[in-house]
Parts: C-alpha cells; sequence; structure tokens
C-alpha cells in the first residue's frame, strides 16, 4: 500500500471521531487532524511523483486560470 493511502485512512479515522464528537472544540480538533492528514497524503503522492508540480505564477496567471 503507498504511504499517501495510510495518511488518507488517516483522515478517514480523524472525520469519523468528528462526527461523534462530544464537543464543538474537539469536532474542529478532528477536522484540523483530518485536513492536515490530506495534506500529508497529497504531500507524498507529489513526492513519490504521482502528481506534477504545482506551477506558481509571479505574474497572475494562476489566477486567470481559476477564473477560467
Amino acid at each position: 500500500m503507498k504511504q499517501s493511502q495510510h495518511f488518507l485512512e488517516n483522515a478517514e479515522n480523524c472525520a469519523r471521531m468528528a462526527e461523534r464528537a462530544p464537543d464543538e472544540p474537539s469536532h474542529k480538533r478532528y477536522k484540523r487532524m483530518e485536513a492536515a492528514w490530506r495534506a500529508l497524503a497529497t504531500e507524498q503522492d507529489w513526492l513519490d511523483g504521482q502528481m506534477p508540480p504545482v506551477r506558481i505564477a509571479t505574474n497572475g496567471d494562476a489566477l486567470k486560470s481559476l477564473r477560467a
């Protein structure tokens, strides 16, 4: 199994824990943890060559492509 898949499984566990959180601070904490695990999975896929690097625009091209 790919390392990023392990990270995604951790994210899903956090999402389930957030659904069952006893209070709002706990819910928010689990949601932040979920987002962090998903970000790690994306980063790992990039490191493993599974996805291309993101092009960083220096002249606003990225915003133009998002609006199109």
